[in-house]
């Protein structure tokens, strides 16, 4: 894969990376942690939703305004929350602040992007380089996330070389996502000016939020929506605490666990722009997402725990390969002067659905045994899958017209 890419494009690599390495210990811990302070099933599930929640909250907030007053200050003030949330994860036990904190914080139980970041740098990353190499772009960006998050998920062995106990170890952890905010923030202030928008000369007029864009980004909000409801039934700390619950799996075969996910989907971003070249963003989208969601069924069918993490391994390999291509496509089907605000609003939609699923928690892990969140997720997945075809089947990206 060959890359020609601006000064900023490959710091925003590098901002990408270190996020996802803290994202990738903290969502490994995080349930465990609320466990071992205290915190009902129930109580680790308001924290999540708050999570979630609140990063549909500030992406909205941030992004509608990104293009008109300045992304790289808003990336910055964005870094330092996250430090401060963390912080306060750190040294509370207190289920109430943490809910106030994770909502105003960038908190990630999931792994994954749950704050404005993901939508602010997906928005510079087509001014970084050209049309045909967006795509192969956007892969990179997210092979970097995911070798990252697999390290991350790595690093919660870490405590066990210094002796700590489970909840020192934990702290640990949390102190280092701290550590990792604070780089990030540093990171955010060596970009350029030319991160920002790109101002139209023949008007004054300052815009907020879509214009012309609006109406394929409300049919992508919804199904997009779909999508991140039923994948908020298997974020990564729900998954490490169903494996806790069903198995017993200890700490360090959870990190081995999303250690392999992280490299599996990095191998599949690998496979996209060459796949996407082939058959077209949106069939590479649908086609290769379909059969990961039914392996995801078939994860707690499985008769124990070595054929369950293998078939959660397989169902990697194929899962995310519709990230880079989504992202492409999203921001190629939009207007370049609206990209910010789209990628704010896509955002808010997936992570506001999102939210909604961690309030079943309780229900959902009261009988292991059952895989509720496989289940759940696998099966409305393929309902977003066939949905998103049949809607956008014909609206193509500028170098697939013909």
């Amino acid at each position: 894969m060959t890359l020609s890419l601006s000064r900023d494009g490959w710091l925003l690599f590098a901002t990408c990376g270190v996020r996802s390495l803290a994202y990738g210990f903290l969502s490994v811990i995080l349930g465990l942690y609320l466990d071992a302070i205290g915190l009902s099933t129930t109580a680790i599930g308001w924290i999540f939703t708050a999570a979630l929640a609140g990063g549909a909250v500030m992406t909205i907030i941030i992004t509608a305004i990104a293009d008109s007053f300045g992304r790289k200050f808003l990336l910055i003030a964005g870094a330092l929350l996250m430090a401060l949330a963390g912080w306060v994860f750190a040294i509370s036990d207190n289920p109430i602040l943490l809910t106030i904190t994770a909502i105003f914080g960038t908190i990630s139980p999931s792994g994954k992007e749950v704050g404005p970041f993901l939508s602010l740098e997906q928005a510079i990353l087509p001014q970084t380089t050209s049309d045909q190499n967006r795509t192969a772009v956007f892969s990179a960006y997210n092979l970097v996330g995911s070798f990252a998050g697999a390290l991350g998920a790595l690093a919660v062995s870490l405590p066990s070389l210094f002796s700590l106990t489970a909840l020192a170890g934990y702290r640990f952890l949390i102190w280092g996502y701290v550590a990792s905010a604070v780089v990030l923030a540093l990171l955010f202030a060596l970009l350029s000016s030319q991160v920002e928008a790109k101002k139209k000369t023949e008007s004054t007029t300052i815009n907020v939020g879509l214009q012309k864009s609006r109406g394929i980004v409300a049919k992508l909000a919804g199904l997009f929506a779909l999508d991140a409801f039923a994948g908020a039934f298997i974020v990564q700390s729900i998954v490490a605490y169903w494996f806790f619950l069903r198995y017993q799996t200890d700490l360090n075969a959870l990190g081995g666990i999303f250690f392999g996910t992280n490299i599996f989907a990095a191998l599949s971003f690998l496979a996209a722009p060459a796949i996407a070249r082939r058959f077209g963003l949106l069939n590479t989208m649908v086609f290769t997402h379909l059969p990961s969601n039914f392996m995801l069924l078939l994860v707690p069918l499985m008769p124990n725990v070595e054929w369950a993490i293998a078939v959660l391994l397989l169902r990697h390999l194929l899962s995310q390969m519709d990230v880079p291509t989504r992202q492409s496509y999203t921001m190629a089907v939009v207007d370049a002067d609206e990209r910010a605000a789209a990628a704010g609003v896509l955002s808010v939609a997936r992570n506001a659905s999102a939210a909604i699923a961690p309030l079943f928690t309780g229900a959902i892990l009261a009988i292991p045994s059952l895989g509720l969140p496989f289940l759940l997720a696998g099966g409305i997945k393929v309902v977003y899958d066939l949905w998103i075809f049949a809607v956008f089947r014909h609206v193509k990206p500028p170098e697939e017209e013909t």
